[in-house]
């Protein structure tokens, strides 16, 4: 795993966290929709960059 590849993991994972507070905290529903979206695309590059090292 690169460090790349593991920033990125990070990042959406922290992200996910970002999601699950303002969902508790009712913040609005687009806020939740872009975290939500930026996270699942942080960890899918993180896990193509991952498998891409491994062929």
């Amino acid at each position: 795993m690169t460090g790349l590849s593991a920033a990125l993991i990070i990042v959406g994972l922290f992200l996910i966290g970002g999601v699950i507070s303002f969902v508790k905290q009712g913040m609005g529903k687009s806020v939740i929709v872009l975290l939500g979206i930026g996270a699942a695309m942080c960890l899918t590059a993180g896990i193509l960059r991952i498998e891409g090292l491994w062929s």
